[in-house]
């Protein structure tokens, strides 16, 4: 069974317990000729692109390696289920054990045997995983950070063993205090069970929040994949049959009631409503939808009942793919990620060469086996690197996943990296920071018409014009048309209540206009706006102007991307002239006008020439080209599905203030991971030297590694209180981050 050539590969992996293991994994498969993997912890996942190689091929790989893979299941078992039991086993039996070996009152006779008892089972059953993967990493000639947890603990364990068996340890009224640095004695009389139960119950606790974490990190990729209708009523033979949605085909006719959301993207065959499109766009306003109208699956009917034909399917729905991008982001690595990897694979071996140092170290300085044995065992406790591990996919779930919220898709970790070094945004005009959409602006009556005459005559023979200038004039209810005509690049003609009226360019009226309607015409093109004129009975009756009218939040968006330390750019096919009003009216000094579609790459490349490092800003097909060669590409989610696929970022809402979060969301999002690298990296070279001296006990060595990746994934969560500039929280400030 091998995968198409080319056809991305998902793993999901299983007997994974650190970045270390990932690292392994991602390189026995990178191995295989032709295949390209990533190997991501936090998600348990494997995103590979297998070239030839079989399914079986990548699957024995991953065997080989010591950890399980299969295709990913459609329902997936909790995997915090089984750790929380162990958490739940281990705390009864090992408080206990630490409570007696710290409070000497508690210390009674023989109280060392209820102690070896209680921890047996804790150190054994409770921290199999962590023993079964280091024999296997020790089978495969590798050692990672369940190592130094399996041999922290079990080096414990044996030597309390051997103290109670062998040395004086045993003996009826034994007694020993709890201390953190380490005194000078014959180790045979003392044991180290609570260290043994007590970083095991530590570290199980630690990876309990850390899987109970990654699951909340993508809670967002899960609504977003539960946000579809699961029955849906279809037309067959002219009745009703409720059926699952994922039987639906294309061609397919369903029945969208008030209340229920729409199973999947269609076109409206009969029916008018309102959708709630708020689930996908964030957009708090109901869309009116009518026949020929597209819409989206799970977006919620509001209005009256709507019967939908099926335009797509599964995998090729708006919510599935926006859903695969978000996956595909949360799978990536970014460029630190790979790099903390790297550090965690060799990571292990010099803890562990460090450790035996700092044991052959105690021995030759002291003589004494008990400060030799403890500081040994702390050196590999606090070495643990399991916060290095979860440090960047964290940070990346949550950040993507709040993304994904907010409207936000961000389609891979690079892209993070991209938005700081930016400092050039080049923003489309057309359907970017205006609507794209053509709108009566002005009506200027002339000769002695009314404003309302003007727009009834040019409503009526517009009417049977496709021209977007004639859609934005015609009423809801045009008077009728006879003899009608269209005069190519001209205007049109057609008679109206018997008046012969023309509407169009100056040219069809013969060229020469009065003053009042030339100074209107020529007002309205210097602001950018596209006017005609209106004429009947061989008379020139008034100017009408229409307009692509700039987004209403198009100004703020721009003030917002110079705070950013951004210079916006504005790019447009439009003459000089019109494109410098556009500018001026949303505050941008800088305009390419007059370029045509292929020019725009050449627009991007000769801006990256000149050393900036570019963003640019789309939404159409004509954009898709300058969009891929743009350092960062940032698509509308109401563009072209090309521009939506040339793009790094798709902002799902038209408003280009999704810029504006996508910038702020992708610097928050570093800076996490950042802080988090740091402190893991801080934690590690800092603690080491403290426990080589002597000066940690190995239990609350094991305490603070365990609270130093919660404290990473805690930080990590701090994304999912990002909020958008447009949709500030009440009484809170709009930006956070």
């Amino acid at each position: 069974m091998s995968a198409p050539a080319g056809e991305r590969v998902e793993l999901a992996i299983s007997g994974m317990t650190c970045a270390s293991c990932a690292n392994r994994i991602e390189k026995r498969l990178n191995k295989i000729d032709g295949v390209s993997a990533t190997v991501n912890y936090a998600t348990e996942k494997a995103s590979i692109h297998p070239g030839t190689a079989s399914t079986e091929v990548l699957i024995a790989a991953v065997e080989k390696a010591g950890y399980s893979a299969a295709l990913p299941q459609p329902v997936e078992p909790d995997p915090t289920d089984l750790l929380r039991r162990r958490l739940l086993i281990s705390t009864v039996l090992s408080v206990p054990v630490v409570l007696m070996a710290m409070i000497p009152a508690l210390q009674f006779d023989n109280w060392q045997w209820l102690s070896l008892t209680l921890a047996a089972p804790v150190v054994v059953w409770a921290g199999w995983p962590f023993h079964v993967a280091a024999w296997t990493n020790l089978r495969h000639g590798a050692a990672t950070m369940d190592t130094l947890v399996s041999v922290g603990t079990l080096a414990a364990f044996g030597w309390s063993l051997y103290a109670l068996f062998f040395g004086t340890a045993g003996m009826q009224g034994m007694r020993h205090a709890f201390e953190f640095t380490v005194s000078r004695s014959d180790g045979s009389g003392n044991i180290y069970l609570e260290a043994a139960a007590g970083v095991t119950t530590f570290i199980i606790a630690g990876r309990y929040l850390e899987a109970r974490s990654k699951r909340r990190a993508g809670a967002a990729l899960r609504a977003l994949l539960d946000m579809g209708a699961k029955d849906v009523s279809v037309l067959r033979d002219g009745r009703e049959q409720l059926v699952p949605v994922d039987t639906l085909v294309v061609g397919d006719t369903f029945v969208v009631r008030p209340g229920e959301k729409v199973a999947t993207d269609g076109v409206v065959a009969d029916g008018t409503s309102a959708l709630d499109v708020s689930l996908l766009t964030g957009e708090s306003v109901p869309v009116e939808v009518a026949p020929g109208d597209a819409v989206v699956g799970a977006t919620v009917n509001v209005g009256g009942r709507l019967v939908v034909t099926v335009t797509r399917v599964g995998s090729d729905t708006q919510l599935a793919r926006m859903a695969r991008l978000v996956e595909d982001a949360q799978n990536g690595k970014a460029q630190a990620q790979r790099l903390a990897d790297r550090i965690s694979g060799v990571f292990v071996p010099v803890v562990i060469g460090l450790a035996a140092l700092t044991l052959v170290g105690w021995l030759l300085a002291t003589g004494s086996w008990t400060a030799a044995f403890t500081a040994a065992v702390s050196v590999l406790i606090i070495a643990c690197p399991c916060a290095l591990g979860l440090a960047t996919p964290t940070a990346l779930m949550v950040g993507t996943g709040r993304g994904a919220q907010l409207g936000v898709l961000i389609k891979g970790p690079e892209v993070l990296e991209s938005t700081r070094t930016i400092d050039t945004i080049v923003l489309d005009k057309t359907g970017t920071i205006t609507t794209g959409v053509m709108t009566l602006v002005d009506v200027v009556p002339e000769g002695g018409a009314t404003a309302t005459d003007v727009r009834r005559f040019a409503s009526a023979v517009e009417n049977g014009s496709e021209h977007p200038v004639a859609r934005a004039i015609v009423t809801d209810d045009p008077a009728p048309v006879e003899q009608f005509e269209n005069v190519p690049g001209l205007g049109v003609r057609g008679t109206v209540d018997g008046h012969r009226v023309v509407v169009g360019r100056p040219q069809l009226h013969g060229g020469v206009l009065p003053v009042g309607a030339q100074r209107a015409l020529d007002e309205a093109e210097s602001a950018g706006r596209t006017a005609v004129v209106v004429g009947w009975d061989d008379e020139i009756r008034g100017v009408v102007v229409v307009s692509d009218t700039v987004k209403p939040t198009s100004a703020r968006a721009v003030s917002e991307l110079r705070a950013l330390g951004l210079t916006p750019v504005m790019l447009t096919g439009d003459n000089e002239r019109a494109a410098r009003a556009i500018a001026a009216e949303v505050g941008i000094d800088e305009v390419i006008a007059g370029v045509l579609p292929h020019q725009k790459v050449d627009a991007v490349t000769e801006l990256q020439r000149q050393g900036h490092v570019v963003a640019m800003v789309g939404d159409g097909v004509n954009d898709a080209a300058a969009l891929a060669t743009a350092d960062l590409g940032l698509s509308m989610g109401t563009g072209t599905d090309v521009a939506i696929e040339a793009s790094d970022l798709t902002l799902v809402r038209g408003d280009l203030r999704g810029a504006v979060d996508a910038v702020r969301l992708s610097r928050s999002t570093l800076r996490t991971i950042e802080t988090n690298l740091f402190w893991a990296f801080a934690y590690n070279v800092a603690a080491i030297p403290v426990a080589a001296a002597g000066l940690l006990n190995p239990m609350f060595a094991g305490a603070a590694m365990a609270l130093s990746s919660v404290f990473v994934v805690t930080n990590s969560l701090r994304l999912r209180r990002f909020r958008s500039v447009s949709r500030p929280a009440s009484g809170l400030p709009a930006a956070a981050g």
